[in-house]
């Protein structure tokens, strides 16, 4: 069985923020066997489009910014409700010749046309002046997707959401948020009290169902082995975030919830739902001490 574990990493902090890059843990089999050199794969929250804005056409409703680096050339759609900020948390217009990352949630339809075009959550713009940023999602305890860097809120932390408006500590548990500060520990994570905290979630859209969606969507780019080609997440953590009861059976474990019933058994790729019998991609196993781990497509299909 050939498996990789990605977990956090810390990471060097960019004048941007933090590039998100799991490390994978060493290849592993049954025999105990030599393993492998480690591997680095990513996974995002949000899409990061570095460069150079060479070019600006103004629409009637949208205006688009030609970015370039290098031989990348992409193009940001941007409305008068983008957030573009420099890297000290000031609102600043976006211009030709600026210097920017954008940020674009990873899950966002995107255009089949060439070259590239994203319509950012957020563009930050560098200039000359200290400050760094991260832009991700932030679990209940403050620390982001990676577990890089965990927020410290202090009396002059300055806390808005997307329209401006002032919102407390508590309204950044579980959000995609803006942070900007000036420095951090050097702590794993490192820990700061950020100058500035912007929430970019659109309350709005927030329904119950949307919220649990991106809190799923978080556990899984937080906490996932590869077994075999097959991406495996958290039974328990996922099933419970989704309403489930989850009762460990010692061979596996029932889940239930309403009329629904699945029972799972580590190392079988069949399932029980209800009274038939499913196939898996791969059979569920316990990956860790007393964490059961199963395909990603059972959730995908099944629980949600």
């Amino acid at each position: 069985m050939n498996m990789k574990k990605f977990a956090p990493a810390a990471m060097t902090a960019l004048l941007f923020g933090s590039v998100v890059v799991p490390v994978a843990s060493a290849n592993e089999n049954p025999t105990e066997a030599e393993q492998q050199v480690p591997q680095i794969q990513p996974v995002h929250i949000f899409n990061n489009t570095h460069g150079t804005v060479e070019k600006v056409n103004v629409g009637e409703s949208i205006t688009y910014f030609t970015v370039k680096d290098g031989d990348q050339t992409n193009i940001l759609e941007v409305t008068k409700d983008t957030l573009v900020f420099d890297n000290t948390g000031k609102k600043v217009e976006l211009k030709e010749g600026d210097k920017i990352v954008a940020y674009t949630l990873a899950n966002k339809p995107q255009k089949l046309i060439y070259p590239p075009q994203f319509d950012p959550d957020v563009v930050i713009v560098e200039t000359e002046e200290a400050g760094f940023v991260e832009v991700d999602y932030f679990f209940e305890n403050l620390t982001n997707t990676y577990d890089i860097l965990k927020l410290n809120i202090g009396e002059n932390t300055e806390l808005l959401n997307a329209k401006g408006e002032k919102v407390a500590a508590k309204d950044l548990a579980e959000k995609h948020l803006a942070v900007f500060y000036t420095a951090s520990t050097k702590s794993i994570p490192a820990q700061t009290t950020p100058s500035k905290v912007f929430v970019l979630d659109d309350e709005s859209k927030n329904t119950p169902e949307n919220t649990v969606e991106a809190e799923i969507a978080a556990i899984i780019a937080a906490d996932y082995y590869e077994v075999d080609g097959t991406k495996m997440v958290p039974l328990r953590l996922i099933a419970e975030k989704l309403g489930y009861t989850v009762k460990s059976t010692g061979k596996g474990a029932i889940i239930s919830k309403g009329n629904l019933s699945y029972t799972i058994t580590l190392g079988e790729k069949m399932f029980g739902y209800n009274k038939a019998l499913r196939p898996l991609n791969a059979a569920p196993a316990l990956l860790e001490a007393n964490k059961t781990y199963v395909p990603v497509e059972f959730v995908e299909e099944y629980l949600k």
